[in-house]
């Protein structure tokens, strides 16, 4: 999977929030909202191909999470990121 091309991560103050840059990508009733580590995980993938275990990787590679625990929230936010159009 890849993120798609026009949704960019900016960061204001503390937030993280994915948008989609041009006219026929923005919808701003669908904005998204990432935690820290979400928004790691996009900076880390984004204009690349990964998988769920490429992120479930870096997750513990990072933070001081168990491989069950990394790899759950990662299809969370896989399956989030998937409902909102974000990855091809």
């Amino acid at each position: 999977m890849r993120i798609k091309e026009g949704f960019t991560l900016r960061t204001l103050c503390e937030d993280h929030i994915v948008i989609g840059e041009g006219l026929a990508l923005v919808n701003f009733d669908k904005m998204l909202s990432l935690n820290e580590s979400a928004a790691y995980l996009w900076e880390q993938v984004v204009g690349k191909d990964f998988t769920e275990d490429d992120l479930t990787n870096l997750l513990t590679e990072r933070y001081e999470v168990s491989e069950e625990l990394a790899r759950e929230d990662v299809r969370k936010m896989v399956q989030i990121w998937q409902e909102n159009g974000m990855l091809e």
